[in-house]
């Protein structure tokens, strides 16, 4: 699926191989890390075209990030299978927020707080770091950092300075983002965050998520009352609209169908967001097609009941890694405990 609109005259496309990158790249080359980078920049784009950044990996994965909203919004494996929904009515234009991909909700997740719903990252124009601190080795990964920082729009409704950083890396059969929010103001402040993941399935009635059994949890259906989860896994029926608290750092999305697990796993982000908005809401939002919500699960690393607060030149870090494996199965279950504690990888 095309997220840009067609290439200008100016466009120019910088491509870079085993670490080799054109002349006309050396600006930003310490910007995006290879094994293959491809991207389309715009000296002035539209409105509607912001240029996306491709990221490939020897293995043939690859991963697809906009400039705007900070988001991902293609994950594809070895075989080119799309992993990540996005809604063919998605809005691509300033200021919707693009319905799919991987979304930044800061500061604020949901309407809980007085901001605008999920906050003002994702319909914001981002950039590329041009000076990325350094973070854990990126071996054998393709890589991207980009940057947020506070603007005088913004300071009107949530009056803090901040810069907003992100890097998304791939790795064969993996897709890591580490989300940081600086502190570059003279006064703490506090936020709510999350990283909202559009999973791919192919039947939402066919899902089981498993990892949060026992947890407590917010029903947003119920007017945010407290309930504890009672079921062995989460299966799906009608509407979900949940935060589950202090969950654990690995969750399990096994689609039986597609004989596929999305494995998720987190840090510095103790909650967990779960939401399908069923067919009566799915024909409501004019961002979805009615019939979408069947094969959406969206299921977001997150930090909301207890806001961050970081003081002035304080750093929070996140770090969030989905990868995918073979659910292998013969009665359609599948142990969680092979899901969650027989997978491993760093």
């Amino acid at each position: 699926m095309p997220i840009h609109g067609r290439a200008s005259d100016q466009e120019k496309k910088l491509e870079w191989r085993k670490g080799r990158a054109s002349p006309s790249a050396k600006t930003i080359r310490s910007t995006v890390r290879p094994n293959s980078v491809t991207m389309s920049l715009n000296s002035a784009p539209e409105p509607d075209k912001f240029p996306p950044v491709i990221l490939t990996e020897p293995s043939g994965s690859s991963a697809e990030v906009l400039l705007y909203g900070g988001q991902v919004v293609s994950w594809k494996n070895e075989l080119r299978e799309e992993l990540l929904f996005v809604s063919s009515k998605a809005a691509r234009k300033p200021p919707k927020a693009i319905r799919g991909g991987i979304a930044v909700c800061f500061p604020q997740f949901g309407n809980f707080g007085s901001l605008e719903q999920h906050g003002f990252a994702r319909n914001r124009v981002w950039s590329l770091d041009s000076d990325p601190s350094p973070l854990p080795p990126t071996d054998n990964q393709s890589s991207v950092d980009l940057i947020l920082k506070s603007k005088e729009e913004d300071m009107k409704a949530w009056p803090h300075r901040f810069e907003l950083l992100l890097r998304v890396s791939l790795r064969a059969g993996k897709l890591i983002l580490i989300p940081r929010v600086r502190n570059t103001d003279t006064k703490p402040f506090s936020f709510t965050f999350s990283l909202s993941n559009y999973l791919s399935v192919s039947d939402i009635s066919e899902v089981r998520l498993e990892g949060l059994e026992t947890l407590d949890y917010f029903d947003n259906l119920m007017g945010r009352e407290r309930f504890t989860e009672q079921a062995d896994a989460i299966t799906f029926d009608g509407e979900i609209d949940r935060v589950y608290l202090s969950t654990p750092s690995k969750m399990a999305v096994i689609d039986h169908e597609k004989k596929r697990t999305f494995v998720l796993r987190k840090n510095g982000m103790p909650d967990a967001a779960v939401w399908n908005p069923w067919d009566k809401k799915a024909k409501a939002l004019p961002d979805l097609g009615d019939d979408e919500y069947k094969n959406m699960l969206c299921v977001d690393s997150a930090a909301i009941e207890t806001p961050i607060v970081l003081k002035p030149l304080e750093e929070w870090r996140g770090r969030q890694e989905i990868s995918t494996v073979s659910s292998s199965y013969c009665s359609g279950q599948l142990d969680p405990r092979k899901v969650l504690h027989g997978f491993h990888g760093k």
